[in-house]
């Protein structure tokens, strides 16, 4: 089993990381290191707290934990930092911004508002299903008039056929 120094292995997973995304099949090819261990080193790094180790993905295809954590590293960022920080991970600013602004919207609903919003679908599809009943409660009628005067139509045809056209006085 071969060992590698602890610089190294940092080497390889900042390849990973944008802004460079290589994917870990060239990794394989290109240092000859099995594609196992390769995944091994980016998991451990995940769980050591290092945000965003890439895996070929678009930034806006990352999961949601790896954009928390890209947002709690920028929190406090000045717009310098900010800008070195992106320009490091291959991101926008305005990427974290919106990315921030959809956990904010996420997060703002309140726990306890749940059985409301729950209540306030349950009437709702309630009144749907009433709807649906008094909708399909009139089709039926139509349809058996329909089927009535279809049925009056064949018989007056029938008639005439039988006892001809009625003369008129």
């Amino acid at each position: 089993m071969a060992r590698y120094s602890e610089e190294f292995k940092e080497s390889i997973i900042q390849k990973m990381m944008p802004p460079n995304n290589v994917p870990v099949s060239q990794l394989v090819r290109e240092t000859g290191i099995s594609d196992v261990t390769l995944y091994t080193w980016r998991k451990k790094a995940v769980s050591k707290g290092v945000p965003v180790p890439g895996d070929g993905k678009n930034p806006d295809q990352w999961t949601p934990e790896n954009k928390l954590a890209v947002i709690i590293e920028t929190a406090a960022l000045n717009q310098t930092e900010m800008a070195e920080y992106c320009r490091k991970k291959g991101l926008f600013a305005e990427q974290i911004q919106q990315w921030k602004a959809a956990f904010i919207s996420s997060a703002s609903v309140q726990p306890d508002s749940q059985p409301r919003q729950r209540k306030v679908l349950s009437d709702e599809q309630k009144k749907d299903k009433q709807t649906i009943k008094k909708l399909e409660r009139e089709l039926n009628r139509k349809d058996k008039a329909l089927a009535e005067t279809a049925a009056l139509l064949v018989l007056t045809k029938k008639a005439q056929e039988i006892w001809g056209a009625p003369e008129d006085d």
